[in-house]
């Protein structure tokens, strides 16, 4: 049984619904302990006093915030506990937005939010379906563990998904990158017709099963080979990035191969094999 992770209500207007918010995704990231080369001993993090060179308690530990020319303000721990915020019991909208409105670089990360009681479903379901059929999201903000979050929640089948988001003064300019082409950087007729034609080439519906984390596999497969003490092979080199007078020529192959491939596609790429070579070992944690 899934466990919420928050529970409070959504309110918007004089209406309250009481909710709970689930994760919705998984991380499945391999993690690794770190050793000392050529030992078994594990290596621990520790607070050192970078003048002394002696570990600092974690009760003796204080946050400094930087105010400049080297100087720092210091801050205790139940100073900061005095100001934030309380854990909220309310997800309050403010405002319901158009959700093709909500530029995708806003979005941080995805929860499941869910009636806390039977008597509360015919309420959510309303909220839901209102949504759904205006195509809309609910813009709110609220507090779990010490932090306020803003929020977008929209309709997701049969239950309401919660984005939390980045606040505005959170998202970087893209004015500051360099190279970003300029409106005068147009490119050749020929050249983006027989882009379009990738493009649409390489189109299909979204399917999001067909796509897997081959990284995250490899990782797992080279752990296992190193157990097995076998053989390890290194992955190719990326491919050299494509000049400017070659840019046509990659487009028409690029179409043609697209083109002669089957209907089904694979959600990752294999990389190639060369001669490097490991031995596989297998150590045991102290």
């Amino acid at each position: 049984m899934a466990r919420a992770i928050w529970t409070g209500s959504i309110t918007f207007g004089l209406v309250s619904i009481p909710v709970g918010l689930f994760t919705a995704t998984d991380d499945h990231t391999v993690h690794f302990h770190q050793f000392q080369r050529g030992t078994s001993d594990r290596i621990r993090n520790q607070r050192v006093n970078e003048r002394t060179g002696e570990e600092v308690d974690y009760g003796d530990v204080v946050k400094g915030a930087e105010v400049g020319d080297g100087e720092y303000v210091v801050v205790e721990q139940e100073e900061l506990d005095q100001i934030a915020p309380g854990r909220s019991r309310t997800l309050d909208i403010t405002d319901f937005v158009d959700l093709a409105d909500i530029d995708p670089v806003y979005y941080q990360r995805t929860y499941w939010l869910a009636p806390t009681g039977d008597e509360y479903r015919k309420p959510y379901a309303l909220l839901r379906e209102a949504m759904m059929q205006g195509d809309k999201a609910a813009i709110g903000t609220f507090v779990m563990r010490g932090k306020e979050y803003l929020a977008a929640v929209r309709a997701d089948g049969a239950v309401m998904a919660l984005h939390t988001l980045h606040f505005a003064d959170e998202v970087r300019d893209p004015s500051e990158l360099d190279n970003v082409p300029t409106r005068r950087t147009k490119p050749g007729d020929k050249e983006l017709k027989m882009a379009t034609q990738l493009i649409e080439s390489m189109s299909g519906p979204w399917k999001p099963d067909q796509y897997r984390d081959t990284y995250r596999d490899r990782v797992g497969k080279l752990i296992e080979d190193k157990k097995q003490g076998k053989e390890i092979v290194t992955e190719a080199e990326p491919p050299e990035p494509t000049e400017m007078s070659a840019l046509l020529e990659a487009l028409q192959r690029s179409v043609e191969e697209a083109r002669g491939k089957k209907s089904g596609k694979s959600g990752g790429r294999s990389g190639g094999k060369s001669g490097g070579k490991s031995s596989g070992s297998r150590r045991k944690a102290s």
